[in-house]
């Protein structure tokens, strides 16, 4: 059976002070499901600390590189020895700002792997694409050359994040996101095989909020989600949490 897992994204936000949101997410009961947070990279160590094995701490980007002339970039081995257990990959935020390619995404994938994290890989269509008809060949393709060739299945997450939704409050239809995630599921077992496509959870990503969550996560392979603007607050993160471990 699938892991479920809550994953929040805290993107570019997040000193020190902000470290009680995450004491208070720990502080809760233990939801059924896990839960992770992916925080700025000044704050994983100081995050792992906080958390005490409670929750899982998470990056949100790595070199493909072990280690290098590379100023201001961190290695997958570096999240590793500051405590992190996973790392996001190919978020279209950097896919865009950053003009990350399938190629760059699979290679920050297969290096993240190598050093013992669990791949994040995330993908998902701009509403151009949504609107032209061609999501489903968008992300099939984004699914097929972001993910490495010779990648662990049990070290894989795949996040949809429809672009067009990602902090816009707007969200796709059910019918859509479990398309998607239908779609996603195929291809992961064309990938590696039944069993082990069972293994990847599929997080759906975009404007999750307390008020939605449980619609989302009764859709069929929807095992979690990606939470961005919602898990800078313990309140609303806990509600999402609390959806998916009763889903």
């Amino acid at each position: 059976m699938t892991r479920k897992l809550a994953a929040g994204n805290w993107k570019m936000h997040g000193l020190k002070a902000d470290l009680a949101e995450l004491a208070a997410i720990c502080a809760a009961p233990q939801p059924g499901c896990d839960v992770l947070l992916c925080l700025p990279a000044t704050l994983v160590h100081r995050g792992v600390c906080a958390a005490e094995g409670r929750i899982a701490i998470g990056g949100q980007d790595c070199h493909a590189a072990p280690q290098g002339a590379h100023t201001g970039d961190i290695s997958a081995a570096m999240l590793v020895d500051a405590g992190a257990s996973h790392v996001i990959l190919g978020h279209s935020e950097r896919r865009a700002d950053h003009a990350e390619t399938d190629a760059m995404v699979a290679e920050k994938a297969r290096a993240a792997q190598a050093a013992g994290l669990m791949a994040i890989v995330c993908l998902g269509e701009t509403l151009a694409e949504r609107e032209a008809g061609h999501t489903l060949a968008v992300v099939g393709r984004q699914l097929a050359a972001s993910v490495p060739e010779g990648a662990d299945p049990a070290r894989l997450v795949v996040a949809y994040e429809p672009v067009w939704a990602i902090g816009s409050g707007r969200t796709p239809t059910e019918a859509q996101i479990a398309e998607v995630h239908s779609a996603l599921r195929e291809g992961l077992a064309r990938r590696f095989g039944t069993g082990a496509a069972e293994q990847v959870p599929l997080l759906y990503g975009g404007s999750v909020k307390p008020a939605n969550a449980a619609a989302i996560f009764a859709l069929p392979h929807v095992d979690g989600a990606l939470v961005g603007g919602a898990s800078l607050k313990a309140a609303d993160f806990l509600a999402i949490v609390a959806a998916l471990g009763a889903a």
